[in-house]
């Protein structure tokens, strides 16, 4: 389940290039599109049980934008079930494969990979369905720091998520320990403002 946000990256490249990770591309996504309702650790999890549960090692951006909804969505459902909100989660996750295939050839990296800028990659992330500002921040934090994504400003345009440091999201799920640390966070901030992560900046 670590393992996503700890996959290996590409050897650091000639200046203005961009490391992308290996593995796990659309999972990062997905993680971050299913992060809201559930335990941090059920959203990492999710895109090996999607795979899993579709007979494929790992998420295929065509497979799922091409599949029948209804099956996806009994996939997402069944016991247990992939996400408490299982049906709605299932359609989100269609819709922005269906962004990937329409705008990036299918590709996850594609997004990162030519954005120039911290800020670049942040409006190219809220144009993707189900992506906010906040989630989109979120995930120029994760690719950040977990996958040394990192044109100028990406720390800026990830807001506090982008802070070295912190114990907010997935960006900074490190280990087992650090896991912990965010659940607690994220507990203490839903009793004391009921969120669960900080507002955007």
């Amino acid at each position: 389940m670590l393992a996503l946000l700890n996959a290996p990256v590409s050897p650091r490249p000639a200046a203005g290039a961009r490391r992308v990770p290996r593995t796990g591309t659309l999972a990062v996504l997905v993680s971050v599109l299913l992060d809201e309702h559930v335990p941090i650790g059920a959203a990492l999890a999710a895109p090996h049980s999607i795979a899993r549960r579709m007979g494929t090692a790992r998420l295929d951006t065509r497979t799922i934008a091409d599949h029948d909804i209804t099956e996806l969505a009994a996939l997402f459902t069944a016991a247990p079930a992939v996400h408490c909100h299982g049906a709605i989660m299932a359609k989100r996750v269609q819709n922005l494969c269906k962004a990937l295939v329409a705008n990036y050839g299918g590709e996850p990296e594609a997004l990162w990979r030519t954005a120039g800028t911290g800020a670049d990659l942040l409006r190219r992330l809220m144009f993707l369905p189900g992506f906010g500002r906040q989630k989109s921040q979120m995930c120029v934090a994760v690719l950040g720091k977990r996958f040394g994504v990192e044109p100028d400003g990406w720390r800026e345009a990830a807001g506090a998520y982008g802070t070295e440091g912190t114990h907010l999201s997935l960006a900074d799920v490190t280990g087992p320990a650090a896991l912990k640390r965010i659940d607690a966070h994220r507990q203490l901030a839903r009793l004391t403002t009921g969120k669960t992560t900080p507002a955007p900046r």
